[in-house]
């Protein structure tokens, strides 16, 4: 077995991800990735590596989590050329949408999308940076349905593998780099 190293991808993606002890509250560790986002070379690779982990590629948008959801969405969309769906915090879309309000493990937030942002019956990847109880991406899936899409499947940098976020998703694709 090959030991992990510098060119091996997960071990590079995960030396880039900074853990934030207390924040946003005590017993919280937040696994920050703008350490990633800063260095060209991990970032490049970590997108590239989301891109691999799609093995089908039989979808049609990828809708970004606001905000960190974005960055890695976007770039995941041009990567894969696809079109991109900005899923936002309440009160940051001028057009007619939608929305649905939910729990996450440390308060409460409302996610809105546009409500022509996807055909119906068009397939959505689900992007954020990270899964962790399951709450936000488990509402941008509610909000995809609920403008008459598909949930095609979910793609993360980070996994919270402790948490158990995944049960929250159902059986659908679920992908990640890393996992604590």
């Amino acid at each position: 077995m090959q030991s992990k190293g510098s060119t091996d991808p997960e071990y590079m993606i995960k030396g880039k991800i900074r853990t934030i002890p207390n924040y946003p509250k005590p017993g919280i560790s937040f696994r920050d990735i703008t350490p990633l986002l800063k260095d060209a070379m991990a970032f490049n690779l970590a997108i590239d590596a989301l891109a691999e982990k799609i093995s089908e590629k039989d979808f049609d948008y990828i809708a970004g989590i606001e905000a960190r959801g974005f960055i890695i969405g976007s770039a995941l969309s041009y990567k894969l050329r696809k079109g991109f769906i900005p899923i936002r915090k309440k009160g940051k879309l001028p057009y007619e949408k939608i929305g649905i309000d939910y729990e996450l493990e440390y308060g409460k937030e409302t996610l809105e999308v546009h409500k022509d942002a996807a055909e119906k019956g068009s397939k959505v990847l689900i992007v954020d940076d990270l899964l962790a109880t399951g709450g936000t991406a488990k509402a941008a899936a509610q909000l995809i349905t609920k403008i008459g899409a598909k949930v095609y499947g979910y793609a993360f940098v980070v996994e919270l593998s402790s948490l158990d976020g995944r049960k929250k998703l159902g059986e659908g694709r679920i992908i990640y780099l890393v996992a604590y």
